[in-house]
């Protein structure tokens, strides 16, 4: 029997600028096989299946639409999921019929359709359809109908996770990560952890005044043995708020990873924590590559002298490609105003990539050395320095959530108190 999931019946998004709280959490590997009638609509599919969130799933793609599904599985068992496309409304109805007496137990329909209609979607919900998209339906509408079916969708999305990196090495990119991370924990009061990946030189531990005896490492050479239990093991509380996955920052081994090593350990944080904020070193490899295309949000942190202007527009470039389907990375810029250094202004970076910085970050080395020193945040130094509310600002960016305020008391309060005292 087919499975009901849910509907979608939302107007249709713009691609390009997909809005903040759209927060699609990522299918698992299962099969999914597309029945287009048109070629817009294959296209779209096949835009989808390159989409970082159906990574793991394995699309295919063929034409003839109910028609073609029908055949198919006469000799055929279905996949995990069956997207069809279907022009007209007696015909899909018919078809659908046909289909239930050839599909297998547990398979799941997604229709792309033309009809706009709340008796024909109770009619394709009786039959067993799991979600109904309107054509024209653009890749992120099948990213969106795929994925949801296999997350609850009454339930709160967890597992967002925000990667940050320096545009070139030094530029204060893990400084910036450890006090977002703090601040995302602390004001905005959501459970978060910070994954050091600089498994040989990583500042977290130092920072966040932590040593623990294991770490991301642990993780990373025992794929077979991540999950829950192990991963909730490895991490060091270091607020209410807020655990760390540790680097060992030791040169005993050498840190050569495949492209894939570090996705067990992101799938299992994603079920367990609702924010991940993973401090990405300043190298370019498979693996590093793949962390940043995979997270939900990108920061690139970059000083402003023209290496790291050639660097962060490059990044960001590739990035945005390779994402056609999520918010573009944001970036900053940190220290800036050395004393007689000539830099780069901000004005040049937003024009040569063509957006605006979120956040800059002045040069201050007194507070930024003193928290480094002391294993402290820039706000446990001094909690009313300028930098604080910016990485507050940029917490807020990155998560797409508002600071948790205290409710205001009203104009009468005063009046109120001192009556309620005599």
């Amino acid at each position: 029997m087919i499975t009901y999931a849910r509907q979608n019946s939302e107007e249709q998004p713009d691609v390009t600028t997909p809005p903040a709280e759209d927060h699609i959490a990522p299918a698992p590997r299962v099969s999914v096989q597309a029945f287009c009638e048109t070629v817009e609509t294959a296209a779209a599919v096949q835009s989808a299946a390159e989409d970082r969130r159906l990574a793991k799933a394995h699309l295919k793609i063929q034409m003839g639409g109910m028609a073609a599904a029908i055949e198919a599985y006469r000799s055929a068992p279905t996949p995990n999921v069956i997207i069809l496309e279907t022009e007209g409304r007696n015909d899909v109805l018919a078809g659908l019929d046909q289909l239930a007496t050839v599909c297998d137990a547990g398979t799941r329909v997604i229709v792309i359709g033309r009809v706009n209609d709340v008796t024909l979607y109770r009619e394709l919900v009786r039959r067993g359809v799991s979600d109904y998209v309107i054509a024209p339906a653009h890749a992120i509408d099948v990213v969106r109908a795929v994925c949801n079916l296999f997350s609850a969708p009454e339930a709160k999305a967890v597992g967002r996770i925000v990667a940050i990196v320096g545009a070139k090495g030094g530029v204060g990119a893990s400084t910036i990560a450890h006090n977002v991370a703090w601040a995302i924990a602390r004001d905005l009061a959501l459970d978060s952890v910070v994954a050091d990946l600089d498994l040989a030189f990583g500042t977290a531990g130092l920072n966040y005044n932590q040593d623990p005896a294991q770490g991301i490492a642990d993780a990373v050479f025992s794929p077979d043995r991540v999950d829950t239990a192990f991963v909730d093991r490895l991490l060091s509380k270091c607020t209410d708020h807020l655990s760390l996955l540790a680097a060992p920052a030791t040169l005993d081994k050498v840190y050569d990873f495949g492209a894939e090593a570090f996705d067990a350990i992101f799938d299992t944080l994603r079920t367990t924590m609702p924010c991940i904020v993973l401090d990405v070193p300043h190298q370019w490899s498979g693996w590093t590559k793949r962390a940043l295309i995979a997270a939900d949000d990108i920061l690139i942190v970059a000083a402003p002298d023209l290496a790291n202007l050639r660097n962060a527009k490059n990044m960001f470039d590739l990035l945005k490609a390779a994402r056609p389907n999520d918010r573009a990375p944001l970036y900053c810029l940190n220290q800036v105003g050395v004393p007689k250094r000539p830099e780069i202004a901000a004005s040049e970076f937003a024009k040569a990539i063509e957006s605006q910085p979120i956040a800059t970050i002045p040069f201050d080395p007194q507070i930024f050395g003193s928290a480094a020193n002391n294993g402290q945040m820039i706000a446990e130094i001094s909690a009313n320095h300028r930098a604080v509310e910016i990485f507050l600002q940029m917490a807020q960016r990155l998560t797409g959530r508002g600071e948790t305020k205290k409710p205001r008391g009203s104009f009468l309060s005063p009046l109120l108190e001192k009556l309620r005292s005599k």
